[in-house]
Formats: C-alpha cells, structure tokens, sequence
C-alpha cells in the first residue's frame, strides 16, 4: 500500500517577487542563452531598461541616451525628468510599481505592467539606479533583488534623469558575453523609430532622419533592391516597402509602440493583407497573393493605446483594437495603405510598371514549380516515414510553454559517427539531427527549382518548414556542426550557400549557427578540461601541472555522447552567422563560391590558419 502524501499548510509557500523572477526567469525574459543569440536574456535586460529611457524621450525629455557596455557591466543613463526621489528604490523592486499605470502620463507606451527594470535588479549580480531631479538625487544599489545600500544627496550639479549600471548573474546566465552586432541592432531600431533621438554606445553616435526607410537601407544593399524604397507616414503609422532583386521569400520588421515584434502579430497580418489587396486594385488584375508578397521587403510600426502582446517579452502583438476612437487595428491599417500606397504608385508609373512586372514574374515562376513542388512535398513526406535523415526532437519553435518561450535547435551535421553522437547525447525534447550524405550540392547560381529536385535540400526545407517563409519555422535555432578542418570547412561554406541563395532570411534573422566544439581534452586524475583553442590549451595544462593527459579531437565522430552531451547542453557555444551590410548577397556568393579568385585565396589563408595549421600537425 503506497504511502498517502501529507498536504498541509506547511506545503503552501509563497514567493516574494525576486524569488519569483529568478526561479522562473523565462517567464519575464524569454530563454536565457549566452548571449550568441539577438533573443537571449541578456539582451533583453538591456531592453527592458532601455525601454524607460525611451518613454522619456517619447514625453519629450532627454533627447539623447548613453550606453555603455564593457565586459559583464552594462550602464544606462538617460536625460528625462528622473524618477521620484522617494520611489527610487520602489520602481525597480515593488511589483506592479510604476508610472505607466498612469495612462495620462504614459499613453502609448512601451511597457504598461511595471516588470521590466525589477527582473533586471533580480536577476544581476550588482544592480544600482541614480535619479537627479529639481537639483537631488537618490541612488539604491541591490544584489539579486536584495537592497544593499542607499544614498541622496541634497544638492548636486548634475543633470537630471536616470543612470542604471548591473551585472547580469552568471550563474543564471552561463558563459554570458555581450555581442556588439546584436545591441547596435537593438540600438538602430529604437532610433529609426524616434526621430530626433540619439543614442550613443561606447562613444559611436546612432542617429535617424528617415525612420523605416533608414532601416530598410541600412539591412539591405541598394544593389538589391528593385526599385527605391516607398516610405510612407500616418498619425500612428509608418510603412516602408520595396521588393528584392535576388530574395525569394517575404523578409519584414515589424513594430508597435517602439517593441520589435519579431513574431509580428495582428499588425503584421492586417500590413500584408492590406498590401495584396491595395495591389489587386489598383493592376485590376485579383493576382495570387504569394505572388505579389514574393521577395517584398517592408517594415511597419504602429502605435497603439495600451497594447496587449502574447507575452511578456512583447515579440508579438495580440490587440485587435488601436484604442481611444480609432477603428480596430485591421480596418486603421488596411484604410491607410489602400490610401496612401494607391496614390503613390499612381504618381509613381515607372515604380509601378517595375512592381507589377516582378508579380507577373512570380506569378511563371510558381505555375513552372506547381507540379515539381507537389511531387517534392510527397516525397518529403513519404522520406521522413521511414528514413533517419531526421532524427526529430518532440517540441518545436512556437508551441505553447507556461514560460512564455521555447528554444528549439536543429544540428545539421554529416556522416555516421558524428550524428551518432549528436543524436544520443541531445535533448529528445527540444533538439533534433539532420544527417548529411556527404558534401551537399554547391547550389551557387542555380534556381529555387534545384530546392525540390535535390533530395538533400528537400528534405532540409521541409524538415525546417520554411518554404514559404520563417512563420512556421520549426527550430530557431538551425546549428552547422562539422568538423573543424578542411572538410568540415568546405561543407559549412556549401551550407551558408544554400541559405544565401534560398533563404537569407534565415540568416537576417540570426538563426543559423555554427557549433563550437572543443578541440582538446587536456585531464589527469582529478579533472578533465575541454579546451577550444590552443591558448585554452596552455592555460589548462598550467593550471592541472605535471604532465596530463591531452588528447586532440580530429572529429566529431571522436567524441563520446557521454561527453559531447557537455557541449550541447547547457554549456553549449555557438558562433553566430551574420551578413556583412557593405556586401549584397549576390557579391557574398560570388567572392565565397564563384571562381577561385586571388582575393578568395588570400582570405581563406588568412582565416583559416589556425584551423590549417591543426590539421598538418596531426
């Protein structure tokens, strides 16, 4: 007879707001990661203490916006009015505190529950918040939630507003490092879409004129695109679109009160609805809407009273309503667009007879494809039944978790051993294998039919679910893992190929990574370090001393599962890859895998060296 479970009042607990936030982080910050991701938490620390500096300027303070990241310590400092003295300390660690409540003072704004700056505070290691007003000041220093000190000051000469210095935790964020790339991204989008607003980061000045139309040029080479950027402005609403030369699927960058809704949301599908219709009408012709949305590159934000996301990270939008006595947020879009980019391409012919021979374009593309797409999907199907190409993982990309996220990783890697070892050290749950049959094709100039007649990249987009688009991507996380010599060199090349021809997107939106495995076990009896490079190496045969074990791993397939679960695990190391703005895609494929050019061999030895150097000595 099995023992009844005692339930009394002892077993009811409840947890004081740190607690909370640091038991759950997911819920108030997404996943966590290390940084090698744009989405990881500790990004959106930094967001989410951006995010009241921003409201400021929006109320007209504080113009400017400084930002300082060195190492682990990240420092805000703002110019607007400065919190209350005496609700300093109350802002930043009393939940459902704050000024956005008050929806005079706050009407639009970012944030409206009053979480953000108190999950930083409980989750850093050193948090501190200085307010000057009215010639004062009050500062408050915690650790991990906890109030540690606190100073005011009756007099002072410095200029009003807010200053927020933490340390994110690192043993909540492991091996955490802050990539540049990402916060200047972060940085660029808040200026494209507050005019008049500065921010400088580490010295560099980031300044918007053109909003959206900023965003597009600065993400896209001009080569590429087909005809100049339509940028077009409402009261609470700015769109700008073009189409790409060479980009196959929609590529779009969405926002509402100033959040990157990176999951787009109720404004997103009202801008692409609006867009097709508005096109139908005005060409007469009810084109296919696949057609007229192929290769578009847009951006839309919009501003909305008291906006509602599906979760606390705000990626996506889930109002229907724009709020006071403005029209739902479908009819608000949908009106203005038919307006606005109905006019401009009746001014605009020569744009216009550009748009629509791009449709009509699609329009022979999709009818060539139609029957080799269907024979191509059937066989993917049929494939994934009975072949082990895909050793799939049981959760995917954007299915619901009490967290409020999900992170899912595909490892696209080759041969027997290696995704053998990959496939019984993952996680069932969340991480999945794709297994290569040798170097896949060099797809560099071929068309998108190639995609469905080559077995391997049939498999592989179906596998990811992005045909028509990231929406339904199954893995946000899409991970290369060869190994590191020539090889595994060429085959990473091969892979980034296929995404840049195919699905750029992918890369835009930084979600394809290459693994980083170690390339030594350097142990003796009482320790075993995996070392990546040979200066880890070095240090970890100081630190053992005498003389240990070091053992050079020539493959993946050397790896044990029993200790490769350690570099896909928790402690996993991942190099993003990102696309250079200073060169069109059409020019990254040609210089990468296009005719072996001097300037390609000069770049492969200076790059390649050490990874060169590896494989002659063993």
């Amino acid at each position: 007879m099995t023992q009844e479970t005692k339930y009394t009042e002892d077993n009811i607990r409840s947890l004081d707001w740190k607690e909370h936030i640091r038991m759950r982080p997911g819920m108030y910050i997404g996943k966590l990661g290390d940084g090698s991701s744009p989405d990881d938490g500790i990004y959106i620390l930094v967001k989410e203490v951006l995010d009241n500096s921003i409201d400021e300027f929006v109320m007209g303070t504080g113009k400017t916006i400084e930002v300082s990241v060195q190492g682990d310590k990240v420092i805000v400092r703002d110019y607007g009015r400065g919190i209350p003295l005496g609700k300093v300390v109350d802002v930043v660690s009393k939940m459902n505190t704050g000024g956005k409540y008050d929806s005079r003072a706050f009407k639009k704004s970012v944030g409206l529950n009053g979480v953000g700056t108190k999950a930083v505070n409980a989750l850093s290691t050193y948090f501190r918040v200085e307010s000057t007003r009215d010639g004062k000041s009050a500062a408050a220093e915690f650790e991990k939630g906890n109030l540690t000190n606190e100073e005011f000051l009756e007099e002072t000469s410095r200029r009003r507003g807010t200053k927020v210095t933490f340390v994110a935790d690192e043993t909540i964020f492991k091996n955490y490092k802050y990539r540049p790339e990402y916060i200047i991204k972060l940085l660029k989008n808040y200026v494209y879409l507050n005019p008049g607003l500065t921010i400088v980061f580490n010295g560099e000045k980031f300044y918007s004129e053109n909003g959206l139309k900023d965003l597009l040029e600065d993400n896209n080479n001009q080569d590429d695109m087909l005809y100049p950027i339509i940028h077009l402005r409402g009261d609470d609403i700015e769109v700008a679109i073009t189409h790409s030369k060479t980009q196959y699927s929609e590529e779009y960058h969405s926002f509402v009160n100033g959040q990157n809704t990176t999951q787009g949301g109720t404004h997103l599908n009202a801008f692409r609805e609006a867009v097709v219709k508005t096109v139908r009408e005005f060409f007469g012709k009810n084109f296919d809407a696949s057609d007229v949305r192929k290769s578009i590159i847009a951006a839309i934000s919009i501003k909305v009273m008291e906006p509602v996301f599906e979760s606390q990270t705000k990626t996506k939008l889930g109002s229907t309503e724009m709020g006071g006595d403005l029209p739902t947020v479908r009819t608000y879009i949908n009106d203005f667009v038919k307006t606005q980019l109905d006019n401009f391409l009746h001014k605009n012919t020569e744009i216009a007879d550009k748009l629509q021979r791009k449709i009509l374009q699609a329009e022979k593309e999709r009818k060539e494809l139609s029957g080799i797409r269907k024979l191509a999907r059937e066989r993917a199907k049929k494939a994934s039944l009975h072949n082990k190409k895909l050793r799939d993982c049981r959760i995917h990309f954007g299915d619901t978790k009490k967290d409020g996220y999900l992170d899912t990783t595909l490892f696209i890697t080759e041969g027997d051993s290696a995704s053998g070892s990959i496939t019984k050290s993952r996680n069932v749950n969340t991480q999945a294998v794709f297994s290569l049959k040798g170097k896949p094709l060099n797809s560099y100039g071929l068309s998108k039919k190639i995609v469905y007649e080559n077995e391997e990249f049939n498999l592989l987009q179906a596998a990811l679910n992005i045909e028509d688009g990231l929406e339904d991507l199954r893995y946000n996380n899409i991970v290369i893992a060869t190994d590191a010599d020539v090889d595994g060199m060429h085959i990473r090349l091969l892979l980034i190929t296929f995404f840049l021809q195919f699905f750029p997107e992918v890369i835009k939106e930084g979600h394809l990574y290459i693994l980083d495995t170690p390339l030594f076990r350097v142990r003796n009896k009482k320790e075993t370090i995996y070392c990546y490079s040979e200066e880890e190496k070095q240090a970890a045969i100081d630190k053992l001393r005498g003389k240990p074990e070091i053992t050079r791993f020539k493959g993946l397939g050397e790896i044990s599962p029993n200790e490769f679960v350690h570099f896909i695990g928790d402690d996993i190391r991942l190099d993003p890859v990102m696309l250079d703005k200073e060169m069109s895609i059409e020019q990254m494929l040609e210089f990468y895998m296009g005719k072996n050019t001097p300037d390609r061999q000069k770049f492969i030895i200076n790059n390649l060296k050490v990874e060169l150097d590896l494989v002659e000595e063993n």
